[in-house]
């Protein structure tokens, strides 16, 4: 039981309660690997404290540092969408940063999904959150009205997989890995996203730390004004884009 970190161990106590069985097997399911934040069953994100088990990927400071800068780049938006939600987090923290927005999220995962609901309600927000991949579940209505569409999609590569700490693979792989480039997903979004963005609309999502270069290329093919921000370690972390390009009119 010693074994575990002092701030662990008592993160784990206050879990066990009085019942030294439970924290036992708490303390042995931590020391064989699983993240700390599924043996607590929550997981903080700015001011929100959110369920998290292995249906969603445990939220990251830098993701919460995305959401600070999308507040910075947005003023009052209509419509936000976030693709890729998980727990939900990107979508209940912008809900609290512009309160009368639609606010619609979406993923892949039923089970994903199922935990964003939960969440959403727990922290009072009126979050849609639909089921399905990237675009296709959001309402037709809401085709080219989006003034904010963020996304932490999959980024990792395949081969990156194998080589993850054994605590992050804990977590759903689906979430994870995009695929051989890592940047499949991605790639989906910066073609789709002119369908449905406004004409004001922004684009930011989250990218590998090695993927800058990439995509401003890619995101450049669709987009006028492209950029990326570095997170707090200084390593590229968001692509940032706006102004939708005019079909069939070269880059």
């Amino acid at each position: 039981m010693t074994a575990l970190p002092p701030h662990e161990l008592r993160r784990l106590e206050r879990v066990a309660g009085d019942d030294p069985a439970v924290l036992a097997r708490l303390v042995e399911r931590r020391t064989a690997g699983e993240p700390l934040q599924y043996l607590e069953g929550t997981s903080a994100f700015g001011p929100f404290d959110l369920i998290v088990d292995p249906r969603v990927l445990i939220p990251r400071p830098e993701t919460e540092q995305m959401w600070e800068l999308v507040a910075s780049l947005a003023d009052r938006p209509a419509v936000v969408v976030d693709l890729c939600t998980g727990s939900g987090a990107l979508a209940i923290a912008c809900t609290s940063t512009w309160p009368d927005a639609r606010v619609v999220a979406a993923d892949l995962s039923p089970q994903a999904a199922q935990v964003a609901r939960i969440n959403a309600a727990r922290c009072g927000t009126a979050v849609e959150v639909l089921e399905g991949d990237l675009f296709e579940p959001l309402p037709e209505e809401l085709r080219g009205s989006v003034d904010v569409l963020v996304s932490n999609p999959p980024y990792v590569t395949d081969a990156e997989w194998d080589d993850l700490p054994g605590d992050v693979k804990c977590e759903p792989r689906m979430a994870l890995v995009s695929g051989t480039r890592g940047t499949e997903i991605l790639e989906r979004i910066a073609a789709g996203a002119g369908e449905w963005l406004s004409g004001s609309g922004v684009t930011v999502c989250e990218i590998g730390e090695t993927q800058g270069d990439v995509m401003i290329q890619v995101f450049a093919r669709f987009f006028t004004s492209v950029e990326v921000r570095r997170d707090l370690t200084g390593r590229d972390r968001f692509v940032v884009a706006s102004g939708l390009r005019v079909p069939g009119v070269a880059t």
